[in-house]
Protein backbone atom coordinates (compact mmCIF):
# COMPACT_ATOMS: atom_id res chain seq x y z
CA UNK A 1 0.00 0.00 0.00
CA UNK A 2 1.76 3.56 -1.17
CA UNK A 3 0.43 6.99 -0.10
CA UNK A 4 1.06 10.32 -1.32
CA UNK A 5 2.91 13.48 0.55
CA UNK A 6 2.81 13.31 4.35
CA UNK A 7 3.50 16.90 5.34
CA UNK A 8 3.63 18.92 8.16
CA UNK A 9 2.86 22.82 8.08
CA UNK A 10 2.93 25.00 10.44
CA UNK A 11 -1.02 25.16 11.45
CA UNK A 12 -0.82 21.22 11.73
CA UNK A 13 1.71 21.03 14.44
CA UNK A 14 -0.65 23.60 16.18
CA UNK A 15 -3.67 21.44 15.63
CA UNK A 16 -1.70 19.39 17.20
CA UNK A 17 -0.36 20.81 20.09
CA UNK A 18 -1.70 18.93 24.18
CA UNK A 19 -0.92 19.66 27.30
CA UNK A 20 2.25 17.46 27.12
CA UNK A 21 3.31 17.63 23.83
CA UNK A 22 1.80 16.86 20.31
CA UNK A 23 -0.59 14.21 19.06
CA UNK A 24 -1.01 13.80 15.48
CA UNK A 25 -2.92 10.43 15.58
CA UNK A 26 -6.24 11.99 15.60
CA UNK A 27 -5.54 13.23 11.49
CA UNK A 28 -5.05 9.28 10.75
CA UNK A 29 -7.00 7.63 12.88
CA UNK A 30 -10.32 7.14 10.05
CA UNK A 31 -7.50 5.26 7.74
CA UNK A 32 -5.95 3.50 10.36
CA UNK A 33 -7.73 0.22 8.74
CA UNK A 34 -5.42 0.28 5.45
CA UNK A 35 -2.63 0.29 7.25
CA UNK A 36 -3.62 -2.91 9.65
CA UNK A 37 -4.77 -4.69 7.07
CA UNK A 38 -1.39 -3.47 4.50
CA UNK A 39 0.90 -6.72 4.24
CA UNK A 40 3.76 -3.67 3.13
CA UNK A 41 2.81 0.58 3.90
CA UNK A 42 4.91 2.79 2.10
CA UNK A 43 4.86 6.34 2.86
CA UNK A 44 6.44 9.76 1.80
CA UNK A 45 7.53 11.12 4.56
CA UNK A 46 8.29 14.98 3.17
CA UNK A 47 9.24 16.28 6.35
CA UNK A 48 12.59 16.08 8.76
CA UNK A 49 12.25 15.73 12.64
CA UNK A 50 13.40 18.78 14.88
CA UNK A 51 16.02 17.74 17.45
CA UNK A 52 15.73 20.74 19.40
CA UNK A 53 12.26 21.87 19.70
CA UNK A 54 12.50 24.72 17.30
CA UNK A 55 9.49 23.80 14.99
CA UNK A 56 8.25 25.10 11.53
CA UNK A 57 6.46 24.65 8.09
CA UNK A 58 6.77 25.59 4.99
CA UNK A 59 9.83 26.23 3.40
CA UNK A 60 12.40 24.39 5.70
CA UNK A 61 10.06 21.95 7.40
CA UNK A 62 11.43 20.53 11.06
CA UNK A 63 8.53 18.72 12.80
CA UNK A 64 7.54 17.06 16.43
CA UNK A 65 9.29 13.44 16.96
CA UNK A 66 5.47 12.82 17.78
CA UNK A 67 5.12 13.04 14.50
CA UNK A 68 6.81 9.71 13.47
CA UNK A 69 5.15 8.37 16.78
CA UNK A 70 1.86 8.52 15.20
CA UNK A 71 2.84 7.19 11.83
CA UNK A 72 4.16 3.91 14.13
CA UNK A 73 0.59 3.93 15.74
CA UNK A 74 -0.66 3.87 12.49
CA UNK A 75 1.29 0.94 10.86
CA UNK A 76 3.38 2.56 8.64
CA UNK A 77 6.35 -0.08 7.47
CA UNK A 78 8.12 1.96 5.00
CA UNK A 79 9.33 5.84 4.93
CA UNK A 80 10.51 7.12 1.77
CA UNK A 81 12.95 10.05 2.48
CA UNK A 82 14.40 11.18 -0.98
CA UNK A 83 12.57 14.28 -1.77
CA UNK A 84 13.30 17.80 -2.31
CA UNK A 85 12.71 18.84 1.69
CA UNK A 86 15.32 15.98 2.77
CA UNK A 87 18.20 18.69 3.47
CA UNK A 88 15.87 21.20 5.02
CA UNK A 89 17.75 21.39 8.49
CA UNK A 90 20.75 20.26 7.23
CA UNK A 91 23.07 17.01 9.58
CA UNK A 92 21.48 17.68 12.09
CA UNK A 93 17.37 17.50 10.16
CA UNK A 94 18.90 14.38 8.50
CA UNK A 95 19.91 12.47 11.60
CA UNK A 96 17.32 13.50 13.77
CA UNK A 97 15.04 12.05 11.18
CA UNK A 98 16.55 8.89 10.72
CA UNK A 99 17.06 8.52 14.41
CA UNK A 100 14.05 8.57 15.23
CA UNK A 101 12.51 6.02 12.35
CA UNK A 102 15.25 3.96 13.61
CA UNK A 103 14.02 3.90 17.22
CA UNK A 104 9.94 3.58 15.91
CA UNK A 105 10.91 0.45 14.10
CA UNK A 106 10.02 2.30 10.74
CA UNK A 107 12.61 0.99 7.49
CA UNK A 108 13.59 4.26 5.43
CA UNK A 109 15.45 4.49 2.02
CA UNK A 110 16.20 7.00 0.05
CA UNK A 111 18.58 9.30 2.30
CA UNK A 112 21.55 7.69 4.13
CA UNK A 113 23.77 8.88 7.26
CA UNK A 114 26.59 8.09 5.68
CA UNK A 115 28.35 5.92 2.83
CA UNK A 116 29.00 2.53 4.79
CA UNK A 117 24.39 2.74 5.37
CA UNK A 118 23.92 3.97 1.86
CA UNK A 119 26.33 0.58 0.52
CA UNK A 120 24.64 -1.82 3.04
CA UNK A 121 20.78 -0.59 2.88
CA UNK A 122 20.17 0.40 -0.97
CA UNK A 123 17.95 -0.66 -2.05
CA UNK A 124 15.90 -1.53 0.65
CA UNK A 125 15.13 -5.29 0.84
CA UNK A 126 11.80 -6.42 2.45
CA UNK A 127 10.72 -10.09 2.79
CA UNK A 128 7.57 -10.59 2.98
CA UNK A 129 4.59 -13.67 2.67
CA UNK A 130 7.38 -15.58 0.67
CA UNK A 131 8.45 -12.71 -1.91
CA UNK A 132 11.72 -10.52 -1.84
CA UNK A 133 10.99 -6.77 -2.67
CA UNK A 134 13.26 -4.10 -3.28
CA UNK A 135 12.80 -1.16 -3.18
CA UNK A 136 14.22 2.33 -4.48
CA UNK A 137 13.55 6.08 -3.97
CA UNK A 138 15.58 8.74 -5.21
CA UNK A 139 14.16 12.84 -5.85
CA UNK A 140 15.24 15.34 -8.28
CA UNK A 141 16.97 17.34 -6.03
CA UNK A 142 16.89 19.02 -2.81
CA UNK A 143 15.40 22.89 -3.02
CA UNK A 144 19.07 23.67 -3.63
CA UNK A 145 19.72 22.85 -0.29
CA UNK A 146 23.69 21.58 0.20
CA UNK A 147 23.68 17.77 0.64
CA UNK A 148 26.08 17.69 3.98
CA UNK A 149 29.64 15.99 3.56
CA UNK A 150 29.39 12.16 4.54
CA UNK A 151 25.91 11.95 4.04
CA UNK A 152 23.56 10.51 0.55
CA UNK A 153 20.74 11.80 -0.84
CA UNK A 154 19.62 9.62 -3.85
CA UNK A 155 19.11 11.89 -6.86
CA UNK A 156 17.63 11.07 -9.99
CA UNK A 157 20.64 9.97 -11.39
CA UNK A 158 19.42 7.11 -14.64
CA UNK A 159 23.46 5.20 -14.74
CA UNK A 160 22.45 5.16 -10.67
CA UNK A 161 19.49 3.88 -10.86
CA UNK A 162 20.31 1.25 -13.11
CA UNK A 163 22.78 -0.25 -11.54
CA UNK A 164 20.64 -0.06 -8.41
CA UNK A 165 18.00 -1.49 -10.35
CA UNK A 166 20.28 -4.35 -11.77
CA UNK A 167 21.74 -5.49 -8.14
CA UNK A 168 18.14 -5.81 -7.19
CA UNK A 169 17.71 -8.39 -10.07
CA UNK A 170 17.13 -11.45 -7.47
CA UNK A 171 14.01 -9.80 -6.17
CA UNK A 172 10.95 -11.16 -6.74
CA UNK A 173 9.16 -7.22 -7.22
CA UNK A 174 11.31 -4.15 -7.49
CA UNK A 175 9.33 -1.02 -6.70
CA UNK A 176 11.16 2.59 -7.26
CA UNK A 177 9.64 5.47 -6.01
CA UNK A 178 10.20 8.65 -7.56
CA UNK A 179 9.92 12.17 -6.86
CA UNK A 180 9.42 14.11 -9.33
CA UNK A 181 7.20 16.00 -11.88
CA UNK A 182 5.45 19.51 -12.27
CA UNK A 183 3.59 21.09 -8.88
CA UNK A 184 0.00 21.47 -8.85
CA UNK A 185 -0.09 19.66 -12.50
CA UNK A 186 -2.70 17.18 -12.95
CA UNK A 187 -0.85 15.31 -15.56
CA UNK A 188 2.20 13.98 -15.71
CA UNK A 189 5.01 15.52 -17.75
CA UNK A 190 6.65 14.49 -20.75
CA UNK A 191 10.25 13.75 -18.44
CA UNK A 192 8.01 11.50 -15.85
CA UNK A 193 6.96 9.25 -18.91
CA UNK A 194 9.79 8.97 -20.28
CA UNK A 195 11.51 7.83 -17.31
CA UNK A 196 8.58 5.75 -16.14
CA UNK A 197 9.69 3.66 -19.72
CA UNK A 198 13.40 3.83 -18.69
CA UNK A 199 12.37 2.37 -15.24
CA UNK A 200 10.33 -0.36 -16.56
CA UNK A 201 12.59 -1.24 -19.01
CA UNK A 202 15.47 -2.06 -16.77
CA UNK A 203 13.53 -4.04 -15.17
CA UNK A 204 11.12 -2.00 -12.11
CA UNK A 205 7.88 -3.66 -11.85
CA UNK A 206 6.26 -0.89 -9.56
CA UNK A 207 6.22 2.79 -9.83
CA UNK A 208 5.19 5.34 -7.70
CA UNK A 209 5.57 8.92 -7.58
CA UNK A 210 5.63 11.59 -5.61
CA UNK A 211 5.70 15.87 -5.42
CA UNK A 212 3.22 17.45 -7.22
CA UNK A 213 1.40 17.45 -4.61
CA UNK A 214 -1.94 16.52 -6.85
CA UNK A 215 -3.30 13.35 -7.90
CA UNK A 216 -1.99 12.71 -11.41
CA UNK A 217 -3.39 9.23 -13.44
CA UNK A 218 -1.82 5.99 -13.46
CA UNK A 219 -1.72 2.83 -16.01
CA UNK A 220 -1.38 -0.10 -16.12
CA UNK A 221 1.40 -1.17 -18.42
CA UNK A 222 0.41 -4.13 -21.62
CA UNK A 223 2.69 -6.44 -19.20
CA UNK A 224 0.62 -5.47 -15.90
CA UNK A 225 3.15 -3.59 -14.44
CA UNK A 226 1.32 -0.41 -12.75
CA UNK A 227 2.71 3.10 -12.70
CA UNK A 228 1.40 5.95 -10.18
CA UNK A 229 2.60 8.80 -11.48
CA UNK A 230 1.38 11.19 -8.28
CA UNK A 231 -0.59 10.02 -4.88
CA UNK A 232 -1.53 13.50 -3.98
CA UNK A 233 -0.83 14.71 -0.74
CA UNK A 234 -2.24 12.63 1.75
CA UNK A 235 -1.81 14.98 4.74
CA UNK A 236 -1.33 18.57 4.50
CA UNK A 237 -2.39 22.17 4.86
CA UNK A 238 -2.72 22.93 1.29
CA UNK A 239 -6.05 23.76 0.58
CA UNK A 240 -6.33 25.11 -2.81
CA UNK A 241 -8.72 22.53 -5.51
CA UNK A 242 -7.04 19.18 -6.20
CA UNK A 243 -4.00 19.66 -3.10
CA UNK A 244 -6.73 18.98 -0.34
CA UNK A 245 -6.17 15.30 -0.48
CA UNK A 246 -4.98 12.63 -2.09
CA UNK A 247 -5.25 8.54 -3.27
CA UNK A 248 -4.65 5.30 -1.40
CA UNK A 249 -3.26 3.04 -3.86
CA UNK A 250 -2.85 -0.50 -2.82
CA UNK A 251 -1.62 -3.55 -5.26
CA UNK A 252 -1.82 -7.09 -4.27
CA UNK A 253 0.88 -8.71 -5.68
CA UNK A 254 0.67 -12.55 -6.97
CA UNK A 255 3.00 -15.23 -7.78
CA UNK A 256 2.41 -18.65 -9.20
CA UNK A 257 5.70 -20.80 -9.84
CA UNK A 258 7.77 -19.51 -12.42
CA UNK A 259 4.54 -17.42 -14.32
CA UNK A 260 5.42 -13.32 -14.61
CA UNK A 261 3.75 -11.69 -11.73
CA UNK A 262 -0.07 -10.54 -11.45
CA UNK A 263 -1.15 -7.04 -9.87
CA UNK A 264 -4.10 -6.40 -8.75
CA UNK A 265 -4.68 -2.58 -7.87
CA UNK A 266 -7.14 -0.39 -6.17
CA UNK A 267 -7.25 3.12 -5.40
CA UNK A 268 -9.19 5.06 -2.35
CA UNK A 269 -9.07 8.65 -2.63
CA UNK A 270 -8.94 10.37 0.58
CA UNK A 271 -9.44 13.93 1.80
CA UNK A 272 -7.98 15.94 4.37
CA UNK A 273 -11.12 18.02 6.93
CA UNK A 274 -9.59 21.32 8.59
CA UNK A 275 -9.16 22.16 11.12
CA UNK A 276 -8.68 19.24 12.74
CA UNK A 277 -6.76 17.28 9.44
CA UNK A 278 -8.89 14.38 9.73
CA UNK A 279 -7.73 12.17 6.07
CA UNK A 280 -11.26 10.88 5.28
CA UNK A 281 -11.86 8.06 2.90
CA UNK A 282 -15.74 7.87 1.65
CA UNK A 283 -17.13 5.74 3.82
CA UNK A 284 -15.90 7.72 6.55
CA UNK A 285 -16.86 11.38 5.27
CA UNK A 286 -20.05 11.13 3.47
CA UNK A 287 -21.65 10.68 7.58
CA UNK A 288 -19.14 12.81 8.48
CA UNK A 289 -20.48 16.13 10.25
CA UNK A 290 -19.04 19.01 7.97
CA UNK A 291 -20.16 22.39 7.14
CA UNK A 292 -21.56 23.70 3.88
CA UNK A 293 -18.62 25.33 2.87
CA UNK A 294 -16.58 21.64 4.09
CA UNK A 295 -18.82 19.47 2.11
CA UNK A 296 -18.64 21.31 -1.36
CA UNK A 297 -14.53 21.03 -0.98
CA UNK A 298 -15.45 17.04 0.11
CA UNK A 299 -17.41 16.16 -3.06
CA UNK A 300 -15.33 18.43 -5.47
CA UNK A 301 -12.53 16.89 -4.75
CA UNK A 302 -13.69 12.97 -4.64
CA UNK A 303 -15.27 14.32 -7.64
CA UNK A 304 -12.31 15.36 -9.49
CA UNK A 305 -10.68 11.96 -8.11
CA UNK A 306 -12.99 9.84 -9.55
CA UNK A 307 -13.37 11.64 -13.18
CA UNK A 308 -9.37 11.46 -12.81
CA UNK A 309 -9.76 7.85 -12.99
CA UNK A 310 -12.51 6.90 -14.66
CA UNK A 311 -10.71 7.82 -17.91
CA UNK A 312 -7.30 5.95 -17.38
CA UNK A 313 -6.34 2.59 -17.03
CA UNK A 314 -7.13 2.04 -13.15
Amino acid sequence: MFVGDMMCHTPQIVAARTDSGYDFRPSFAAVKPWFDRADISIVNLETTISPDGRYAGYPNFSSPAEFIDALKWLGVDVALLANNHCCDRGRRGIKATIDKLDECGIAHTGVFRDLSEYRSDNPLWIVCNGLKFAVMNYTYGTNGMYIPDGHVVNLTDTLAIEKDLAEAAEADCRIVCMHWGDEYVRRPNRHQRELADFLFEHGADIVVGSHPHVVQHAEIRDDGRPVFYSLGNFVSNQRKRFCDGGIIAEIEVVKRDTLPLEYRVSVTPAWVMTPGYRILPPHVGDTTSMTQTQRMEYETFMKDTELLFSRDDV
